[in-house]
């Protein structure tokens, strides 16, 4: 399975003040490291953007940027929903049992036989573990699964898949 070339670090959120500079949302770890991985890309890789952080606002939910030729409130909320991808060689190398969620989302999910049980669409944090969202042929809802190693003792991203042991 090939890795994604580009990943998602951000979205830019519309205008703050009246110079130019952005609202931004980081999906980094440490927000501000989204800074480091610039150039960042739009989503269609038309545009890049060198963003220079200035600050924060609304209780440190987004983060405040300067973006060269981007000088009027105007040009900044032009870019309203604007995402921020960035180069994957920009990452650095991960131990041997940590993921990026980029390289999860599209594996197909096997049960411990190794039949095909869906495949992953997306994985989400809210605090406690990363959880898995799995499509499943057949099933309306998908299955929403806790990223553990008792729920998933094999991930192998060079071969697209990993092995979900359901909770009896």
């Amino acid at each position: 399975m090939a890795r994604a070339e580009r990943i998602l670090v951000g979205v830019i959120n519309g205008a703050f003040g009246v110079v130019g500079e952005v609202r931004l949302t980081s999906f980094c770890s440490s927000p501000d490291a989204i800074e480091n991985y610039c150039p960042l890309h739009s989503d269609d890789g038309n545009r890049t953007f060198h963003i220079e952080l200035t600050g924060k606002a609304g209780k440190h939910k987004h983060l405040i940027a300067k973006l060269p030729d981007i000088d009027t409130r105007k040009k900044a909320n032009q870019l309203r929903g604007t995402k921020l991808f960035a180069n994957r060689d920009a990452f650095p190398a991960l131990p041997e049992d940590e993921f990026y969620h980029s390289d999860l989302v599209g594996l197909e999910a096997r049960n411990t036989d190794f039949t095909k049980m869906g495949r992953i669409v997306s994985v989400q944090n809210h605090g406690a573990n990363d959880i898995l969202e799995i499509s499943r042929s057949g099933f309306k809802d998908p299955e929403l699964l806790a990223f553990k190693r008792d729920t998933v003792p094999k991930v192998d991203i060079e071969n697209g898949y990993i092995v979900v042991d359901l909770p009896k």
